[in-house]
């Protein structure tokens, strides 16, 4: 009998002052969208299996919420939101021929173990953008980014920006196979150096490129760490992936925006689909990224459209409590005025209550003395 009293672990009520301003912040980022020239979607909160399988790099078989249709099909609550919106922008448009750009309110669901203290639900706004691959969108996404931040009453926050392709080159490079090239890449997002240096040694890899390994985990910080990170290596796609950090920050640069952006060549998401740049957004009262985002050129051509595609999602339970500790939330100023009336009276009140209601006022009717109905 108690559990009826009491949510599953992972997921909690929201209710009163703390909705009201969850709405708020949500249609204050909905504008900045709109205002980017962003078209609104939604997708089902669940999908078939395949649609976050292994092959797609999103989240991990055993974090699924996983359950079966009538006919046996395996379905599964949406953990991540960008393998959806690459299904339906490659369903209903061709991003492969003219460029477009979506955006997304709703909730992810990701069974994370107990033991780690994260919610299991959470609620998402982002933009996925396909069809694009050039510098000025990588930098328009960024903008984005950043606005969004600032219109949510964010002043001192921080956007880092990494390059997969970067890592990949190396690994390329030192021809480590898959599960090597996972164990690096954990003790790489981990700062574990010594780590690291065992492993690549443990393997052979050539001392410059060991070097490399490295040192990755502490590149990171102004536009001067992408001279120390074109230093390390000689490969070309790594040298290339430099080179478009560097343009892109120079773009950043006509927004007025390059003083939230540093880079971080450490930065490794869990997520395997990502192919070029990736970022989070991080500011003080908050362990965990604000935004995520990064390019995924390939994974629309598993839903059937090779186009290039880029985009970010806002974890909102993470904004709002970077809010509140930073005691940025304000108030919405939602006020309900109370109009009590005694059965004569009934008529009247209500005419004033339907006048009060449009004129956008919030209203509630109570009867002095309720009358029992037949």
């Amino acid at each position: 009998m108690q559990r009826i009293f009491h949510t599953p672990d992972g997921v909690r009520d929201i209710t009163g002052s703390e909705c009201d301003q969850k709405r708020a912040l949500q249609e204050k980022l909905r504008k900045v969208f709109l205002r980017f020239g962003c078209r609104e979607i939604e997708t089902p909160a669940f999908e078939y299996f395949e649609v976050f399988s292994s092959e797609v790099g999103t989240t991990p078989s055993r974090e699924l919420f996983k359950f079966f249709d009538r006919e046996g099909n395996t379905l599964v609550l949406r953990p991540d939101f960008t393998p959806p919106v690459s299904r339906a922008a490659a369903t209903y448009y061709e991003p492969d021929k003219t460029p477009v750009s979506l955006f997304y309110t709703g909730k992810t669901f990701i069974n994370h173990s107990s033991l780690r203290g994260q919610l299991k639900e959470t609620t998402q706004m982002g933009v996925e953008h396909f069809g694009d691959d050039s510098c000025d969108c990588d930098a328009e996404l960024l903008a984005m980014t950043v606005e969004c931040l600032l219109e949510s009453g964010l002043t001192e926050f921080q956007v880092s920006v990494g390059e997969v392709d970067y890592f990949k080159s190396l690994i390329a490079k030192a021809g480590l196979p898959e599960e090597t090239e996972n164990e690096i890449r954990e003790l790489i997002s981990q700062k574990n150096e010594f780590g690291v240096e065992t492993v690549v040694m443990e393997h052979g890899v050539e001392e410059s490129l060991a070097k490399a390994f490295v040192s990755l985990s502490s590149l990171y910080g102004g536009p001067d760490v992408l001279d120390k990170a074109e230093k390390l290596t000689d490969d070309p796609v790594a040298l290339s992936a430099v080179d478009r950090l560097r343009r892109i920050y120079d773009i950043l640069s006509c927004y007025g925006y390059e003083k939230y952006i540093s880079f971080d060549f450490g930065m490794l998401s869990k997520y395997r689909y990502y192919t070029g740049i990736i970022f989070s957004a991080f500011t003080y009262g908050s362990g965990e990224p604000l935004i995520k985002g990064g390019r995924y050129d390939h994974l629309p051509a598993h839903f059937g459209k090779n186009a290039p595609a880029i985009g970010f999602c806002i974890v909102i339970e993470n904004l709002l409590l970077a809010l509140s500790r930073q005691k940025l939330l304000k108030d919405t100023g939602y006020e309900i005025q109370e109009i009590r009336y005694l059965p004569e009276e009934r008529e009247q009140a209500i005419r004033t209550a339907q006048k009060l209601r449009a004129e956008g006022r919030a209203v509630r009717l109570f009867a002095a003395d309720k009358e029992v109905c037949p």
